[in-house]
C-alpha cells in the first residue's frame, strides 16, 4: 500500500512539473523555488505535500561509486562559502546554484540544457531533470550525492498556507549510524551542512544533545498551525542521476 501511495504521489508530481515547465520564463521567479503564483493556488492538491510518512524505514548508507563519491567532495569542498564558483564558472548564490554547479564538476548540467533562464525555475528545473534522467525515490537505502529535495521551506505563493512544492534542495553526504542524513545546502547565509532524520522527523534535538534535524524553515508570527519546521518534516523526496 506504502509503495502504491509513493507512486501516486510521484506521478502528481510528475504531471505538476509538468505544467510548470510549460509557463512562460517571464513568469517564474527567482531562489530556492519553483511554482508560479497563481498555478501553486489551482493545483495545491495534486501536489503531494504529504510529509513525515515517507522515508519512514529510512536511511541508510549504500556504497557509493567514484562519481558519486566526487560529487560530495564538491559539495563539502564548498562549506561555508558565501558564493558558489567553480572551474572558473560563477553560480547563482541559491540552494539550486549549489546543487547545479555540484553536479556540473561531473559534466551533467541539472537544467535539461537550456542554459541560465531569465527568471529561474531552480528546484522544479532539477527535479525534472532527475525525473527524466535518473529516479525519484524515499530510500531506504540512499546513494552519496544523491539529491534532496523538501517541501514547504518558506511560504512561495504567500497565501500563509503550507501548499508550497518543491521549494529547496540538497545534495546528501552520509547517513549517520542512526538513520540521520547528513546533507550540504544553501540556506540563506551560505553554503552549510544540515541534518535529516526520516524515523524521527518531528525530533529536533536527541536527549543527549544531538541535532537529529535541523529548522528549514523560520517561524514566523502568522505562520498557519499546520506549518512545519524541520527536514524530516518537510521532506519530499530523493534523486539519483550517477550509478
Amino acid at each position: 500500500m506504502r509503495k502504491h501511495r509513493f507512486t501516486i504521489v510521484g506521478e502528481m508530481l510528475s504531471s505538476l512539473l509538468r505544467r510548470v515547465l510549460a509557463v512562460p520564463v517571464s513568469v517564474l521567479f527567482i531562489g530556492c523555488a519553483t511554482i508560479d503564483r497563481q498555478f501553486a493556488h489551482s493545483e495545491q492538491d495534486r501536489a503531494g505535500l504529504t510529509t513525515g510518512t515517507r522515508g519512514e524505514t529510512c536511511c541508510v548508507m549504500a556504497k557509493g561509486t567514484p562519481k558519486q563519491t566526487a560529487l560530495v567532495q564538491a559539495a563539502t569542498g564548498l562549506l561555508g562559502r558565501s558564493s558558489i564558483r567553480l572551474n572558473g564558472r560563477s553560480y547563482s548564490s541559491d540552494c539550486s546554484g549549489l546543487v547545479r554547479a555540484v553536479y556540473a564538476m561531473q559534466q551533467i548540467d541539472l537544467y535539461g540544457g537550456l542554459g541560465d533562464l531569465d527568471g529561474g525555475n531552480g528546484v522544479g528545473r532539477i527535479y525534472t531533470h532527475v525525473m527524466q534522467h535518473g529516479s525519484i525515490h524515499y530510500g531506504p537505502a540512499v546513494r552519496p550525492g544523491d539529491v534532496v529535495f523538501f517541501h514547504n521551506t518558506w511560504d512561495f505563493n504567500g497565501d500563509s498556507l503550507p501548499n508550497d512544492p518543491l521549494t529547496h534542495v540538497g545534495v546528501v553526504e552520509q547517513v549517520e549510524r542512526d538513520g540521520t542524513v547528513t546533507f550540504v545546502s544553501w540556506v540563506s547565509s551560505g553554503v552549510e551542512r544540515y541534518r535529516m532524520n526520516l524515523q524521527r522527523p518531528d525530533t529536533h534535538k536527541a536527549g543527549n544533545g544531538r541535532i537529529l534535524n535541523d529548522y528549514l524553515r523560520r517561524r514566523k508570527a502568522d505562520d498557519h498551525p499546520t506549518t512545519r519546521y524541520l527536514a524530516g518534516q518537510l521532506f519530499a523526496a530523493f534523486g539519483t542521476l550517477l550509478r
